[in-house]
């Protein structure tokens, strides 16, 4: 079967009621698409958890988080930032913590991160933006 992302009706009812978006592989140099994605979700109004096992403090004003399992809060959104052969384990991770939506980035795609992800009730988006996404679907806020 062929992966196919939810419509854009679908993935924009799950921007209005993300939460908070874990950010896993955010990272503290502020030239990296990471780094810039988080910032304008931030700027947008999301509340972003940075996740990343190298960077100590905070990223963006937020604690930083070695893994998923060390966010203390829930997490409605994780959206990867993590070569396609790593995200596997944050799907696993991700099922782990009760998470909603697994959103691997643009250029990101895994059958073996969709089929873990998927089997345990998350919705699964993949090789897409999150901040692209959130710009065309719900655009500026008041």
């Amino acid at each position: 079967m062929t992966f196919q992302n939810p419509s854009r009706e679908e993935v924009k009812q799950l921007l209005e009621n993300a939460g908070n978006i874990a950010v896993v592989g955010l990272s503290d140099k502020t030239d990296r698409t990471s780094y810039m994605v988080a910032q304008a979700l931030q700027n947008n109004g999301y509340r972003i958890i940075p996740v990343n096992p190298t960077v100590k403090g905070e990223i963006l004003g937020e604690k930083v988080y070695s893994s998923l399992q060390d966010i203390p809060e829930p997490v409605d959104i994780v959206n990867v930032f993590r070569r396609s052969e790593q995200t596997p384990e944050v799907a696993k991770a991700a099922v782990e913590i009760g998470a909603n939506v697994l959103w691997l980035q643009q250029g990101i795609t895994s059958d073996e991160a969709n089929d873990i992800a998927s089997k345990a009730g998350l919705t699964v988006i993949m090789d897409r933006c999150i901040k692209v996404e959130d710009s065309i679907l719900i655009g500026k806020r008041s």
